[in-house]
């Protein structure tokens, strides 16, 4: 008797009228709405996920209901809120990243090629969509100003990613004195290094086409040589561009 009622409404809860909730059958019913239900929130995903590169990373739930062609109660039927539609949305973009990034990690054969391959993944998939990579890290619910905990998905990527870049300095550090300033600075470099990468992908995400935008190779290379050998090495006698006052003195001789 329920198979016409759920027929009528893919979406509908099969506890939606206040029956008590049917325990599992032998014929696996409870299974297969289980499956049916994980299968329709992955499409609502990957469909929201296109409204989003479309539209732009200020697209609202309506705007994303009619690209599905369905409506906004569906959404928050399945994700709660614009929130939780943005973190399930955040979770597939930040697995899809980790699995490119990892994988351009152990192909690499020395510890500098590694840090380049992830630079350069980090930024081609950011670089791909825009829209949805700032709609997953800088969500905003309708009316209410941008807060941080939506990030929390990738801020927990880039912990991964951090931990990563941590250990090819074990070797290096196991030979350094217990308690050293060498020791005690260098394992702050991960973290550090990833704030760069990040602050400086983000910028350049956010800057329009044209001849001041550095390709993503180029920019790849700049981050890898800043991180390994530092930005002295970018700047023709930088120990004099670099010196308190240079850019005084500089005009002041003009």
């Amino acid at each position: 008797m329920n198979r016409p009622l759920i027929a009528r409404n893919r979406d509908a809860s099969p506890n939606a009228g206040g029956n008590p909730a049917p325990e599992k059958s032998a014929d696996g019913r409870s299974s297969r709405w289980e499956k049916h239900r994980e299968n329709r929130r992955h499409a609502l995903i990957k469909t929201a996920r296109k409204a989003v590169h479309r539209i732009g990373p200020g697209a609202s739930m309506e705007d994303i209901a009619s690209a599905a062609d369905t409506s906004k109660s569906v959404f928050y039927r399945y994700f709660g809120d614009k929130a939780g539609l943005q973190r399930a949305m955040g979770e597939v973009v930040v697995r899809q990243m980790q699995e490119q990034l990892f994988d351009a990690a152990r192909k690499a054969t020395t510890p500098r090629e590694g840090l380049h391959a992830m630079v350069s993944a980090y930024l081609q998939m950011a670089g791909t969509s825009p829209n949805v990579y700032v709609f997953v890290t800088q969500p905003n619910q309708e009316g209410v100003a941008p807060s941080l905990e939506g990030s929390a998905t990738l801020s927990s990527f880039f912990d991964a990613v951090s931990t990563m870049l941590a250990r090819p300095l074990e070797e290096y550090l196991r030979h350094s004195p217990p308690g050293s300033a060498k020791t005690r600075t260098l394992t702050l470099w991960p973290r550090a290094a990833i704030g760069m990468v990040r602050a400086a992908g983000e910028q350049w995400l956010s800057t329009p086409h044209g001849e001041h935008r550095p390709t993503e190779a180029d920019l790849a290379d700049a981050l890898t040589g800043w991180l390994l050998d530092g930005i002295a090495t970018s700047i023709p006698h930088a120990s004099h561009a670099l010196a308190p006052g240079a850019a005084q003195h500089s005009k002041d001789q003009s």
